[in-house]
């Protein structure tokens, strides 16, 4: 669907919508990770566009979507479960669009059980597919049958309307797709080949949202280092930091073999890039990452953190590791519990392994007991608690800036916010901090947060 087809299209559903004589609802359930969610804000711009409002409430909505998650396959039956609640809304309201978006749309034995399991669906979009929700909307609210829609033209790089509902915080997508096809990811499967959006497009949506008083912005992509249009990823990340005004710049994800010494370089000379990297180790064991085909090894990784710790003694670092991957021996778990403590990450998000049917992983043969798996990952859990709390207690009884989000949900009067390393931190406010920086001191560390008075705003 070319951009004048998708202008037509949500004309005439912003039309049939006007003259039913009140606003239409959108309700929409996201999954998964900071992609669906930028995702999600486009799927947001377009309702809008054809003349749908935000409802909290699925029963008062015209349109429901939910974009999916597909990396595990608890995500996908939570997902299903999701689903299945809104029939009831279906049965109360016929005239009510059911349509499910995101990566589990992209797998076919998902698609085959929306189809047979679901028929209160409508529709189903991709995620490269996204920029047809006009069409699939109109098609279907013109009496058309249900569409799902696995083999949707590309539509990732078009200038989508964007609805966000971050404020002061914003994610940019630079980058789509992944290439490097790790034998237990689905992704590259779900998201296809990696595409990147013009560098002009970038800075200037960056320059916008600073513009408009954003003041932290994440750039994402499977693997930002990846990126290719008339620049790199370190050319790009220069020239956004160049822009003046207050804010922290973000990007993810890195991948290790591609942390190149341009990139640490750009970092080490950075205004508003933040002092942290998000570098995914998976395992300490060479084995396990030769299977798993990340195609580097554990010196190759310590040699980045080595770099990066080099320029800026400051960064804070996380990972993502796996446990109970197919063939991991004990020996090989070993491994990489002694990286976790040579390392000494600030944080670290850890998996239990999840076979993805179609990857090269789900067909090994030495699948681990799910009892070894839970082992190891209790374990992993609790040593990296403790060196979460050593990493974090240098910054008891220092000044930090940080941008404030609002309250908690049990305590109206507890604020929370994150440093420009990205830690989150706890503090008695008042809603005239959100969306600024402020400094706070340091009073109590533990693993996962920091607990602080605010000295100034």
């Amino acid at each position: 669907m070319d951009n004048a087809e998708r202008r037509a299209a949500i004309e005439a559903v912003k039309e049939k919508n006007i003259a039913g004589g009140k606003p239409l609802g959108v309700y929409i359930v996201t999954f998964g990770c900071q992609q669906n969610e930028a995702d999600s804000e486009r799927l947001r711009g377009l309702a809008h566009e054809m003349g749908y409002v935000d409802t909290d409430n699925p029963e008062n909505a015209a349109l429901i979507l939910l974009n999916t998650c597909a990396i595990r396959e608890h995500a996908e039956l939570k997902t299903l479960s999701v689903i299945g609640g809104f029939k009831k809304c279906k049965e109360n309201n016929p005239s009510l669009l059911i349509g499910v978006c995101g990566c589990m749309t992209a797998e076919g034995h998902r698609v085959d059980e929306l189809r047979r399991r679901y028929p209160y669906v409508d529709f189903t979009l991709t995620p490269a597919g996204i920029g047809d929700l006009p069409k699939a909307i109109l098609d279907r609210i013109s009496g058309g049958r249900r569409r799902f829609y696995m083999d949707a033209p590309d539509t990732v790089l078009d200038p989508l309307p964007v609805a966000r509902q971050g404020g002061h915080r914003a994610y940019v997508s630079i980058m789509f797709g992944c290439n490097n096809f790790c034998s237990y990811c689905i992704v590259p499967y779900v998201r296809d080949r990696e595409r990147s959006r013009p560098s002009a497009d970038v800075i200037r949506e960056v320059k916008a949202l600073i513009n408009d008083g954003v003041k932290d912005i994440t750039l994402l992509g499977q693997n930002v280092n990846s990126y290719r249009s008339d620049m790199d990823f370190p050319t790009l990340l220069a020239r956004l930091d160049a822009i003046p005004g207050e804010y922290v710049l973000r990007f993810m994800t890195s991948h290790p073999k591609d942390a190149s010494d341009a990139l640490i370089d750009v970092i080490a000379h950075a205004v508003h890039v933040e002092p942290h990297f998000h570098l995914p180790l998976q395992s300490g064991s060479d084995s396990v990452l030769g299977r798993m085909n990340r195609r580097y090894t554990l010196e190759k990784y310590m040699s980045v953190v080595r770099k990066l710790r080099d320029v800026r003694p400051d960064i804070a670092l996380s990972s993502d590791i796996i446990v109970g991957f197919p063939g991991e021996t004990d020996e090989d778990f070993e491994d990489t519990m002694r990286a976790l403590h040579t390392i000494r990450f600030d944080s670290v998000y850890s998996f239990i392994y999840s076979p993805r049917k179609g990857t090269p992983a789900a067909e090994m043969t030495d699948q681990i007991p799910a009892e070894v798996a839970g082992a190891r990952f209790t374990r992993l859990l609790e040593e990296q608690a403790d060196i979460s709390r050593e990493r974090n207690l240098p910054l008891v009884g220092k000044n930090v800036r940080v941008l404030s989000d609002g309250p908690s949900k049990t305590d109206p009067t507890v604020f929370s916010g994150r440093t420009d390393a990205g830690k989150l931190v706890h503090f008695k406010a008042d809603a005239s901090t959100v969306g600024k920086f402020i400094t706070v001191h340091i009073d109590r560390a533990e693993s996962f947060a920091l607990h602080g008075t605010v000295i100034s705003k």
